[in-house]
Parts: structure tokens; sequence; C-alpha cells
């Protein structure tokens, strides 16, 4: 790495750049009022009071250089290789003086840089990549700009440049080979921003985003044909002049999101491709009609106020459609909205109330209606969507199913008739969670044939019995569906899981956690024994019994958190978990063998909210030993008993020297041995002393080794015995 400054001054940048980390974030950004740092000891002081006496040390170098009278605040180090150099956050003032030959890429962003001024910059002559985002720029002149003929990007967003903006505005005419201009968040209207950007003839990408703009007049760009990207999102604007885009032959990608736009009413840009008009105001949108094919495939309507589904031109490549967020109540043909439109344009006056959503979407392949009022799902509206893959419908009021074209005000009935064989849908991932679904018919997973992924969660399902027979219509049927493997059914208030309810299909992963109370028999998962690899039966609230499972070959991932389990299902231990989580139950301590049989497999566990005890932590050295993470070990409790009183302790402080050791048997065998000898030996004195006083074992005692014959003389108290009076046999 190298260095810009030269070594001489090191001791003052390295002030420089201990001293400006701690300035406060973005210091340099919009509406940032600090001003870079004078050469006196006043800034020093005021440094040092705040950072401390951690900075004392480098008070030599500071006086030095007030002696000397060099006390300008050199910049930071910068990073530099033989084409790039980066001063971001380098806390400069003005632009670094010496670059080196050949320098292309220049980073100034996030600094204190007030003017681009025009002092003789030989090394600035190779520049093609400027950025000074984040600066407090408000200046930018003539003659500092004429010296970058180069110049083909110039990122200048969060500055002032709304300050100066007619002689700054001038200034940026001289960059005729510029190609990429920021300017966003500059606080510029309309008339400003058109001001900057009038003959940039060569501009391809135009960022205006985070300004003042209130509408875009017709005008605005004329000068700027070769445009391909405009981005002009969070402003104000209300109004678009017709013709203003007519000049843009080349564009492609236009982002309008974050507006106040209600209408648009003539939709004729046939070139784009990408447009993004999400979170305005806009209650309708209609493209005109014409021969020419538009190639739009990207078209991004969410958080907006419509009240049908747009209409699109016949001809189209639209592959990606989000109108999610809206206010739309129906798909089907002809159908009437309750709601009016907030505003009326003269626009409007051609549109009728019944709005025909047909249209040719044989692109699309991903289609978000979530968040809208939905009340039922028509197969009929999606039978020419021979593309779509993702199709998302969630937090709806859906209640139905239609298979066949309804007449308006017209109800389905509890087993709706089943679409067309051609209305088959080629879904692979479907969302349909946050509705009011107690029931899909019979055929509904018989029309989504590709059917991959499912998510049902936050509805009224019942799944039924494979080998029930009829069920009265009251369930739903998940089993024999070979090309399912991903199916969520949280929160769907399922109190029993029926056996073989997922027989003959191949499930991945399969969601039933937020089912409180939820009894699941050894045979409900009957059947998913080679395929299923992830389960979730959190927040079930299920006590020991009612979480019976089969032995699941293949399960890797499996989530029982939030029940009421003191023992871990048996049907576990011939899994190969990789990741378990157990928080929240009733564990009072983890068997050492069941964390023996997943030793080589398990990688990570999550033990939380049980009421382990501090003195039979045996299993957690055990997951230790296995190298296990416990991914919160610093979160779980123990509990321990000190003189009557319970407390806790985190299992991760090994609190086991709070309790009582264990006895040791094999010490206690020994000391029982040791105090039956000791009694044996105190009973045998005891009987020696009795027969010495006794006369009744007079003759047993002749007749022992080594004791005094009845003839012989008594010693007397305290006299000593001789050493031949002993008689030996």
């Amino acid at each position: 790495m190298h260095y810009l400054l030269p070594p001489s001054h090191s001791e003052t940048y390295l002030y420089r750049a201990r001293l400006l980390p701690s300035l406060p974030e973005n210091a340099g950004g919009v509406g940032q009022g600090w001003q870079c740092p004078q050469p006196n000891m006043l800034l020093f002081e005021h440094w040092l009071a705040e950072r401390g006496c951690l900075l004392l040390w480098l008070l030599p170098s500071v006086l030095r250089a007030q002696s000397s009278g060099e006390v300008k605040l050199r910049p930071a180090l910068c990073q530099q290789s033989p084409t790039k150099v980066s001063c971001k956050g380098a806390g400069l003032c003005k632009l670094p003086k010496e670059l080196g030959q050949g320098v292309k890429y220049l980073e100034l962003s996030n600094n204190f840089i007030q003017n681009l001024s025009g002092s003789s910059m030989p090394w600035f002559e190779q520049l093609e990549y400027l950025d000074m985002c984040f600066n407090q720029l408000e200046a930018v002149s003539a003659t500092a700009l004429a010296q970058l003929p180069r110049l083909r990007s110039l990122l200048l967003g969060s500055n002032h440049l709304d300050r100066n903006y007619l002689a700054n505005g001038r200034a940026f005419h001289l960059l005729r080979s510029m190609e990429v201009l920021d300017l966003s968040a500059n606080n510029l209207d309309s008339h400003m921003a058109g001001w900057y950007i009038r003959n940039l003839t060569r501009l391809r990408v135009l960022d205006l985003s985070r300004n003042k703009m209130t509408r875009l007049p017709a005008g605005i760009f004329w000068t700027t044909p070769q445009l391909r990207e405009l981005h002009l999102s969070n402003n104000y604007i209300m109004e678009i002049e017709e013709g203003v885009f007519e000049a843009l032959q080349e564009l492609e990608v236009v982002n309008l999101a974050l507006n106040s736009l209600h209408c648009i009413s003539g939709f004729s840009l046939t070139q784009l491709r990408v447009l993004n008009l999400s979170h305005n105001a806009l209650e309708l949108f209609a493209s005109e009609e014409g021969t020419e094919p538009y190639l739009l495939q990207v078209l991004d309507l969410s958080h907006n106020r419509l009240l049908y589904f747009p209409e699109l031109p016949k001809v189209h490549y639209l592959t990606h459609l989000n109108l999610s967020n809206n206010l739309i109540a129906s798909l089907l043909p002809g159908s009437h909205h309750p709601g009016e439109f907030v505003l009326h344009y003269k626009e409007m006056a051609r549109f009728n109330r019944t709005l025909h959503t047909v249209s040719a979407l044989t692109h699309v392949a991903d289609l978000d209606l979530s968040n809208n009022q939905l009340q039922l799902f028509p197969f009929t509206f999606f039978r020419s969507l021979g593309s779509l893959h993702r199709l998302s419908l969630a937090m709806n009021c859906l209640q139905d199913v239609a298979g066949e074209s309804l007449t308006s005000g017209m109800e389905p009935s509890d087993h709706s008739p089943a679409p067309p064989e051609h209305a088959a849908l080629s879904v692979r991932l479907l969302d349909l969670h946050g509705n009011a679904f107690r029931l899909l018919p019979p055929w509904f997973f018989g029309s989504l044939p590709q059917l991959e992924t499912i998510d049902l969660g936050s509805n009224s399902l019942q799944p039924c019995e494979s080998q029930g027979g009829n069920s009265g219509g009251t369930c739903t049927p998940f089993y024999n569906l070979p090309h399912l493997k991903h199916l969520s059914l949280c929160k769907n208030n399922i109190t029993r899981l029926q056996p073989y309810a997922f027989n003959q299909t191949p499930l991945l992963s399969l969601d039933l956690s937020g089912n409180k109370g939820l009894f699941m028999p050894m045979e409900a998962l009957a059947g998913l024994e080679f395929s299923l690899q992830k389960l979730s039966l959190r927040d079930n609230q299920m006590d020991d019994g009612e979480a019976e499972l089969p032995c699941l070959g293949t399960l890797k991932i499996l989530d029982l958190s939030g029940n009421n389990l003191s023992l871990l299902p048996a049907g576990l231990f011939c899994s190969p978990l990789e990741s378990l989580d157990i928080r929240n139950n009733r564990l009072l301590m983890l068997a050492k063998p069941v964390l023996m049989s997943w030793s080589r497999s398990l990688k990570d566990v999550s033990v939380a909210g049980n009421p382990f005890s501090c003195c039979s932590l045996a299993w957690l050295d055990t997951l230790w030993a296995a190298g296990v993470g416990v991914l919160d070990q610093d979160e779980a409790l123990c509990t321990y008993q000190d003189e009557s009183r319970n407390f806790s302790a985190k299992i991760a402080s090994s609190p086991r020297w709070l309790c009582p050791h264990p006895k040791d048997t094999g010490s206690l065998a020994l000391l029982v041995v040791v105090m039956s000898l000791f009694c044996l030996s105190c009973g045998a004195c005891c009987l020696l002393k009795k027969g010495q006083k006794s006369p009744g074992f007079v003759g047993l005692q002749s007749n022992s080794m080594g004791v005094f014959p009845h003839h012989s003389k008594r010693e007397e108290p305290g006299e000593a015995k001789p050493a031949d009076s002993v008689t030996k046999v």
C-alpha cells in the first residue's frame, strides 16, 4: 500500500488520523454544520478534552509543528494503487495536491470539501471517475472542470449544489464527455436539475433521487438523448408533462418510486425494460394501444391505491409484475369495485368502471398480488400465464377457489367445479398465507402439477387422513402429491394430525408450528421417514406423549422450541440431526446416550429457557467435547439450591462448584470396612481385658503360648517382668 503524503510529516498525520475517527458519523453529509479545523492550539485542546489522556503522548509532535509554523492539519493517509486513490472519510477540506501520474479513479466521499476550484491540476487530466458524495460541496468552477477532459463518471450526491446552481450549471456545460452523473440529495427543484444537465449530450446514467422536484417539464431531457437509466425516486413529483420522455429513445430503466403520482393513463415507452412506480398514490395504470410491442420486463406498482388490475399492452415481454399492497378486490373480468377514485383526471373519462383485466401475460414468471382485498382465487384469470412460476396471494381475504368463470355477484359453492384440463398452472411456488381458507377442493393440487412449495400458514385448513376414506368435505388432502417438497401449515388451528396425512408426498420441509395443543400420533408423519429434512413444531405447547415421531432417517433440522417437553421424542435418536432448537421447554437435562448418537452429525443447538439443574450439566460437557455449538449458551440458565433458596446462573459460567460434590461409592465402602475392623478390634480388646480379671479363664490361659502359669508369682502393679520368666514351649 502506498500513501500520498511524504513521510516527513508522519507525526502530524498520525495526529489527524487518530482525531478524525471520533467525529460524528456522516459528519460531511447534507445538513452537517461541522467546518474543517483551523491551525491553532484551541482545536487541539478541544479534541484532547474529548479524547482524554490517551492522546497526551501526541502533544510534543503538535507543539513542534506549532513552533515551526507548520500547523496545517494534513490529510489523513489515503490508499493508493497505480490507477486508483481512495481518501474516503479522511477529513479533507481541499483536494489532495499530489496524486501521481496515471490515476484514473479518485474517491473523496465523506469529507468536508466545499469548493471544487480551479488551480492548475495537471495530475487530474487522466481522471475518468471522481466520487465526492457526502461532502459540503457548494461551488464548482469552470476552470476546475476544464481540466477534466476525460471524466466519464461524476458522483456528487449529498452535497449543497442548490446554493450556487447558476454558476455551477454553467461549469457543468463543459462536461461534454460525461456519461454517469449523480446529483442525488442536493435539494434541487425541477428547474435547478434541468439547468445542471443541459447540454450533457453523452449522458447515459442520471441520478436525481432524493431531491425536491415536484414536476417533470416537457423539455427537461431534450439535450440528453442518450439516457439509458433515470433515477427520480424519493422526490415530490405529482405531474409528468406530455412528451417528457419522447427524446429518450434509448431509455431502458426508470425509477419513479416514492413520489406523489396518481394516474398513469398513457404509458407509451415501448423501449423501456424496467419501470418502478412503487410507493406512489396511483389509482390507475393504463397503457396506450399500438402495434409496436412493448419491451417492458419488470414493472413494480406495489404500495399504491390501484383498484383494478392494470391495463397492460397486448404485446409485451413482462416477466416480473409486483402489485402488492394495493386495493384490488377482484380479478374476474367485468367485476365492479366498491371503491371510488379519490382524484378525477380528465384522462379517466375514457375508462369505465368495469375495466377488463384479461391480458396476454404469457411471459410473466413472477406475480405478486399480496396485501390486496381479493376474496376469490380464480383459476380462469391465470389460465394464460403459461410461464408463471411464482405466485403470491398472501395477506388477502381469500376464502374459496373458483375453477370456472363466475358472473358478477355469484358466490362459489362449497364444491366448486374443477377447471378445464388445459387450465392447469405451471406454478412452482405458491404463497397463500394470511387468508381465510377452510378447505381446498380435491382438484386444487391436481391443477398445479408442478407445485413444489406452498405456504398455507395462518389459515384454517385441516389435513385429511390418507386411509380414512370420505372425509365429508371438512379437510384438505395433502397426500399423493409427488412433486410437493415444501409445505407450511403453521397457525392453522390444527389440534390433531391424522395418521398418514402426508403419505406419498416426499416433503423435504414441513412447518407445523403455531398449532397450539397439537397432538401427533406416531403414524402422523408416516411416509416421510426417507425424505423429510426439516421439521418445525415450534410454539405448539405440546406435552410429553403428544409429539410422537417415527424414525426420520434424513431429518437434519428440528425446531421443538416453545413446547412443554420434559423428554425428547424417542424417535429422534436415529435422526442425523445437524441443528436442534429446544428452547423454552421443561427439560431438566439431556440424556447422554441421545447426545452420543448425534455426536457425529450435530453442529449447533439452542437450549435457553429450560429449567436445567446446575448440578447436572454433564450433557453440556458432552456437547462441548463433540464440538457442538451452543448458540445461546450466554442466555441459558440453570438453577441450584442454597440454604433452602433457589438461585440461577448461566450455564456458560460453569456453576457446578456451587453444588455439593457427590459421594464416591468406593471411598464409602472403604470407610465401612475400616470402621468394621475398628469395631472388631475394640471388641477383642474388651474381651481380653475381661478374661484377665475372671478366674474362669485360668485353665485356658495356662495352655496358651506366652502367658504366665497359674502357679507363677503374680506381678505387682508397676513391677518389671523378668525376661526369662516366660515359659517357653
